[in-house]
Order: structure tokens, then C-alpha cells, then sequence
């Protein structure tokens, strides 16, 4: 039922890809990314030596695919810095701030903003959007491709686990987000019904307990083990000592993107079990 939800939009994404640039369209050869998640995308779908720059973020160890940013250069999100560059395309998530993508458009540079998606349809729509102001219509038809078999393949789960999804920052998150999607996509029920991001229930730990915990973190040397959070309540302790618990690299779910799979296939297979 939820695969066949997931994948009803296919027609959708073919369109957007098939809308993409043909020979002699707008190819950028000179591209800036501005944030780390505009990072994920520049580097799967374009090659290094088009690469102009990428934010300061791309090798932190929240940056799903790091290792291809080494030895690449990187910019502040700052447009004095960015312009004397003099890039083609600027490639933007959040970065620059609400009004960079109008500043850059007066300077003549042209922008690539990347949408927002809450499910796994918006991020295959988005991903064939990129891919097309690429300039790469055929590499994001390639990923979305995977994509779609990848959902295919995740095992079948008899049950729907009350799982609650954790982060070194003592939140959480309900419906109307791509991580109660990400559970759901697994066969997995959302323990947190409220929607919106907010600190995990402690109150409602006290009475009652998740059959599963999703736990996304980044290694012990990037928690700030001195920093208060909801974490550190003995009931939010206790629910990694006592329940069942999916760990889940923090870089899957740090942007909302095709490696969030990553994450849905952990969780559908600790399910199946």
C-alpha cells in the first residue's frame, strides 16, 4: 500500500526530466554550491572539473558524500566571496539567506534553487528538477531510477512498529516531515504523532515506550557530550538502553534527499526481522 503510494508519481518525473536542456541548452561549467545539501546534489550529478567551488560545510561529517568534496575548493556563502569567482550557476538550498537568490539574479548569475520535499515522490521530483538545471537530465534519471528499485526491493514488514526517531539534540519529529515518511516508507509506525520538529516526549516516556528506536547521530566526537539536550533525561537514556535501537548515520537524514534510503532500508530490515 505505501510502496504503491510512493511510486504513483513516476509520470511526474519523467516529465520533469524530459522537460530537461537539450544540446546547446544552459550547460553551467563554472558552478558555486552555497550550502551542504546543494553540495549532495553538484557532486553526484556533475564532474569534479566543473566544480567551481562548494560551501565550507562539504567534508563535515554531516556531508553524505564528503569524500568526493576533498581537495575541491570551498567558498562562504558570502557574495563578495562567491562573485569575484565569477560563476555560471549558483547552486542553493538555504545558503546565502532568504534573499540570495534575487541578489545573484541582478548580478546576472543564474540560480538553482533546490526545493524542499516531505516525501519520497518530492524527492525523486526534485531530484529530476536539479538534474535538469544541471544540465545532467540523464544522470538524475539514473539515480531516480535507483531510487525506485531500491523501494521495490525493501522487505516486506508484518507489523508497524511504534518507532520513535532520536537525535543527539533530544528531538524528534511527527507527520508533515520526509523523517515520519522515512518510517512509514519502512513499515514502521511514527511514535511521535504531533507534527513539526519538537523535543522528544519525555512525558509521555514516563508512561509509555516505542517498540523501536531510530537513533541518528554523527560518531561520539561530534555530540557535544556538554551541551544540555532532552538526551541527557534519564528517560531518553533509557530508551537506547532498553529498546531495540536502529543506529542511523546522521548524514543520511541531514538533508532531504535520495540517501535517505540509506536510513529507510536500515529500518525496514531491523522491521522484518
Amino acid at each position: 500500500m505505501i510502496l504503491a503510494g510512493l511510486l504513483f508519481s513516476l509520470a511526474a518525473c519523467d516529465a520533469a526530466l524530459d522537460s530537461a536542456p537539450r544540446a546547446g541548452d544552459f550547460r553551467p561549467e563554472r558552478i558555486v554550491s552555497l550550502d551542504y545539501c546543494a553540495d549532495q546534489y553538484v557532486l553526484q550529478l556533475v564532474e569534479p572539473e566543473r566544480i567551481l567551488a562548494l560551501s565550507r560545510d562539504a567534508e563535515r561529517e554531516f556531508s553524505h558524500l564528503r569524500e568526493l568534496a576533498a581537495g575541491l575548493l570551498t567558498v562562504r556563502p558570502a557574495a563578495e566571496d562567491v562573485l569575484v569567482l565569477r560563476p555560471d550557476l549558483v547552486v542553493r538550498s538555504y545558503g546565502g539567506g532568504p534573499n540570495a537568490s534575487a541578489f545573484y539574479g541582478r548580478a546576472g548569475v543564474e540560480v538553482l534553487d533546490i526545493g524542499n520535499a516531505d516525501t519520497m515522490d518530492e524527492v525523486m521530483s526534485v531530484m529530476a528538477d536539479v538534474a535538469a538545471g544541471l544540465g545532467e537530465p540523464e544522470r538524475g534519471r539514473a539515480v531516480i531510477d535507483e531510487m525506485r528499485r531500491r523501494l521495490a526491493s525493501l522487505p516486506a514488514t508484518a507489523t508497524e512498529l511504534q518507532t520513535l526517531y532520536m537525535t543527539p539534540a533530544g528531538v524528534t519529529t511527527g507527520p508533515g516531515s520526509l523523517v515520519h515518511e522515512m518510517l512509514r516508507t519502512a513499515g514502521l509506525e511514527n511514535f511521535q504523532q504531533e507534527p513539526g520538529w519538537r523535543s522528544i516526549p519525555l512525558e509521555r516516556l514516563a508512561r509509555e515506550q516505542p517498540d523501536l528506536v531510530a537513533y541518528a547521530s554523527f560518531g561520539a566526537g561530534a555530540e557535544h557530550p556538554d551541551a544540555w539536550s532532552a538526551m541527557r533525561h534519564p528517560l531518553a537514556q533509557a530508551q537506547l538502553a532498553d529498546r531495540e535501537v536502529v543506529p542511523l548515520n546522521g548524514a543520511w537524514t541531514a538533508c532531504g534527499a535520495w540517501f535517505l534510503l540509506e536510513a529507510v532500508e536500515a529500518l525496514a530490515r531491523s522491521a522484518s526481522q
